[in-house]
């Protein structure tokens, strides 16, 4: 249904080092990056796996909290996400586990990014 998600962050260079940390422990990377200069005002950096459909632009943060949540291809890949985050500075907002109350395979982790948003790896599949 989506084709591509963004948002401006707080600190440009802050959340494209956190989000750089991260992709990689669920198979994604920063695909593309727009400067400043190229557009005459925000930069974008776009993360993804066949293409950019996660972005993060230059030019302040947006108002309240967002949830995003990415695909995870294992369990395993969670608990990386999870680890990769830790590392990178984030807030834990949950540990990587199951959730039951929203199905018997659903498990997932949670952080809070360098502006607060709530991210999460999910994978549907069972062990």
């Amino acid at each position: 249904m989506l084709d591509h998600i963004g948002f401006p962050v707080s600190d440009y260079q802050r959340s494209r080092a956190f989000y750089d940390a991260i992709m990689p422990a669920i198979g994604a990377g920063r695909m593309m990056e727009v400067t400043a200069e190229m557009t005459g005002g925000a930069a974008h950096a776009g993360y993804g796996v066949d293409k950019p459909d996660f972005w993060i632009s230059s030019g302040g943060p947006v108002t309240g909290v967002l949830h995003i949540a990415f695909q995870a291809t294992d369990r395993a890949a969670v608990r990386a996400f999870h680890e990769a985050a830790m590392a990178a500075g984030a807030r834990d907002h949950g540990a990587p586990g199951l959730r039951p109350h929203y199905h018997d395979n659903y498990y997932g982790a949670f952080v809070l990014d360098p502006d607060g948003h709530n991210i999460e790896a999910v994978c549907h599949l069972p062990e």
